[in-house]
């Protein structure tokens, strides 16, 4: 065996692959974006067909970066955007909808009638969620109600409901495997964490069959075999973590305590509180870190729904920048007498709020407001995020208070303006690793041990590096006077 393990990223706005090698090198890579769909206010939606495609793409160019043939591969490992849904046909293995990205909106309704039933605290104490658009269950809900026949013949046993693991896997083995993971099958509203199954209750509630469910295994198990058809060899998938709990495993949070903030269009911070299911009185979501060896670690989650995404917002709907890696330069330049906040509430604010009705507002602007002062306030509002979401999880978890550091990934956390800020705002060190990507890395890490090739967990651990520390370096004057602003801007935004 080569020794060679294959990842593949699916994200929200492009598919990856990645090659590395035993040592845990990347030696060859690839990524197509595909095409975002808005039917209407809100709706966000994606074509399964389209991912399928980048994906394939990624892989054949990983592999040829790589100059490696599939046979070379020992093993692949899946991370995926978490809580898309996709309906496809048992038979034809044919979507019988567009992908509903987790993005979307479109079941606030359903979610505020839910509310209004009594339901929010069942749903919260078998799965550790709220009730809001972000998860599966109400989308998987709307599909079966809104496509002619789909209820019936999900109740049949002819339709297949997966997040985007299980779709690829389904795809990649050739209809031979049904299944996802823990940490997939908990973002769904209807996966009871800690009985690990899924939840009967809540099935009937939101009127999905369970003849639709896929099988849900450990992060690192066997997930089947890539049909020789798909791209000319068998290579088992032995590994497989929704994006963020990828994320988490990549950068090595294996102890209780540590934590991890990847800020991609999102940013998603995941504290691994261990064996310990914390109930969050702060709305934040109980989640599973990861299940290995049958042993299943919980974290606690903060979901910031716009990150990067505010990046994107000023360059392609101000047009203020023409590339995100102009933003902290521009940033710097910013007067520093004005207190301009953005609230990135594009669609709705996430944790600890959960209004999915807000909307993005710009506080404090003045005459002699510009390009530099927007460009702070996008990349402050992610700072100022991150400390809501730290400050919840301290009220949640004792033992989360002290010192942390924070382990941190995706594409902003290479502006060394923004992760100065953002260590700054929380009063705590921020910790940049070597390998940036931290998600590919977790899958791959699934995979590689599980076949063999790569290190165990505490291997992997010691293994991990660190490119820079940022220590925060302003005074608590300025940074109480930031902070006060910030939340009277969201205190606004949500009155």
């Amino acid at each position: 065996m080569a020794g060679y393990i294959l990842a593949i990223d699916q994200g929200t706005t492009s598919s990856r692959a990645i090659v590395f090698d035993k040592k845990m090198r990347i030696v060859g890579s690839g990524q197509k974006e595909f095409p975002q769909i808005y039917p209407a206010s809100g709706w966000v939606e994606h074509d399964p067909e389209a991912i399928w495609e980048s994906v394939l793409w990624s892989i054949r160019k990983a592999l040829k970066e790589a100059d490696l043939e599939a046979k070379a591969i020992s093993a692949i490992g899946i991370t995926n955007q978490r809580e898309t849904v996709v309906v496809w046909e048992r038979e034809s293995g044919k979507p019988i909808h567009n992908a509903i990205v987790w993005q979307d909106r479109r079941t606030a309704p359903t979610c505020a009638k839910l509310k209004r039933e009594g339901l929010e605290k069942l749903f919260t104490r078998k799965t550790g969620l709220l009730l809001d658009p972000y998860f599966s269950g109400t989308k998987l809900s709307w599909l079966l109600s809104n496509v002619k026949g789909a209820r019936a013949r999900a109740t049949k046993g002819e339709l297949c409901f997966g997040t985007i693991d299980t779709f690829l896997i389904w795809r990649l083995t050739g209809g031979r495997s049904f299944v996802t993971d823990a940490t997939n099958a908990s973002r769904t509203l209807i996966y009871n964490i800690a009985d690990n199954d899924w939840d009967k209750e809540l099935l009937e509630t939101l009127r999905i069959p369970a003849a639709m469910l896929p099988e849900v295994k450990d992060c690192a198990a066997d997930f089947g075999v890539t049909d020789k058809s798909v791209f000319g060899a068998e290579v088992p998938i032995l590994g497989v973590a929704g994006d963020q709990q990828a994320a988490t495993i990549g950068q090595a949070c294996f102890e209780p305590g540590m934590m991890k903030s990847t800020y991609g269009t999102g940013c998603f911070a995941l504290l691994n509180t261990g064996a310990d299911m914390v109930r969050s009185k702060n709305r934040l979501l109980t989640t599973i870190a990861y299940r290995l060896d049958g042993e299943t670690c919980y974290a606690l989650e903060g979901s910031i729904f716009i990150a990067g995404a505010a990046v994107q917002w000023l360059r392609d709907g101000l047009g203020v920048i023409k590339k995100a890696s102009e933003t902290g330069e521009l940033a710097e330049k910013a007067d520093p007498a004005q207190d301009v906040y953005l609230v990135p509430a594009f669609v709705g604010l996430g944790a600890p709020h959960w209004d999915p009705d807000a909307r993005a507002a710009v506080y404090g602007m003045t005459r002699n407001t510009g390009p530099a002062e927007f460009a702070r306030a996008a990349l402050e509002a992610v700072c100022y995020q991150t400390r809501d979401l730290l400050e919840a999880m301290h009220k949640d978890w004792k033992r989360a208070e002290g010192d942390t550091v924070l382990r941190v990934d995706g594409g902003m956390v290479a502006s060394d303006w923004t992760m100065q800020r953002l260590a700054d705002i929380l009063d705590a060190p921020v910790d940049r690793p070597t390998i940036l990507e931290t998600t590919a890395m977790g899958a791959a890490w699934l995979a590689g041990s599980r076949a063999g090739v790569w290190p165990d967990r505490a291997g992997f651990a010691k293994a991990w590096a660190r490119d820079r520390r940022f220590e925060p370096a302003m005074d608590e004057k300025t940074r109480a006077a930031k902070v006060r602003g910030w939340k009277d801007a969201v205190r606004r935004t949500l009155g």
